[in-house]
Order: structure tokens, then sequence, then C-alpha cells
């Protein structure tokens, strides 16, 4: 017995397994924000992949950080960053795929002295990579702007 599928069927069910890929990413995206607004590494971490390209440049006179993390080491270094850049906010200013099928997102982190003030930026680009079915933090670079 041969089974025809109506094209339309098939649409829906493509469409509806599409939403459940754009939601995780969605809530990957959402939950990163709140971390990073809140400067909690542990938190931030959930979403990363086994290992993460970090990058942090804090000045031109140090140059870039950049290196391949694992999830622990990767906490570390941002617990560090937090640490001497304490948070004031957080605000995503761009996201899109690129050509290869990639997730992004670009942000501004604004930093606060000891009194609460803001006292500088750091522009976030943070990149998502499929990972067995799920979308992880394959790449996060902070510079100072």
């Amino acid at each position: 017995m041969k089974f025809n599928v109506p094209p339309l069927i098939l649409f829906v069910v493509f469409f509806l397994f599409s939403l459940g890929s754009v939601s995780a990413q969605d809530e990957i995206i959402s939950n990163a924000k709140v971390a990073i607004k809140t400067g909690n590494s542990k938190e931030l971490i959930k979403h990363f992949h086994n290992t993460v390209e970090l990058k942090i440049s804090a000045n031109e006179s140090d140059g870039v950080m950049s290196n391949n993390y694992s999830k622990t080491q990767a906490e570390y270094v941002l617990k560090g960053f937090f640490k001497d850049n304490p948070p004031q906010d957080f605000v995503y200013v761009h996201q899109g795929t690129s050509k290869e099928g990639m997730k992004y997102t670009i942000g501004k982190y604004t930093y606060r002295d000891s009194t609460g003030k803001a006292v500088g930026t750091f522009r976030v680009f943070m990149k998502l990579k499929m990972y067995e079915g799920s979308y992880l933090i394959d790449e996060i670079d902070f510079s100072k702007e």
C-alpha cells in the first residue's frame, strides 16, 4: 500500500520542527543576555559548547587575550572579567545568521565602577553553532570600545 503525503502536511511538519530549533536558539540568546547583564559566569557557561573560543581585549596596550577554553576554564576567566568590569547593563544591538547558517549576536556591555557609575563599554560578539541538534555558544568576544 502506497501513501501519498500532501505537500501541505510536509510543510507543516517541517515548520513545527523549525520552530523548536528557533525557540531553543532564542532561549539561549535570552539566557545569555541575563547572565552577562548580571555578571553570572556560572549561568553563562551552561550555554557553551564543551570548548569555547573566548576573547577579551581590555585595552590596546594589553593586547587581546584569546584562547580556546573548557567550560570550567571559561567560567574562571569570565568570573575574573566580571569582577574587574562589574556589569551595569547589557543589550543586544544586532542578531543575525551567517551565510553558513551560524547564528550570531552583537551586544553592548556597560560596566561600572565601585560607586555604581557607568564608566565604559565592551562590544560583545557571540557566535552560536549547532552541535548534535542543539545551538550552543561557540565563540564570545569582549572588545573594549
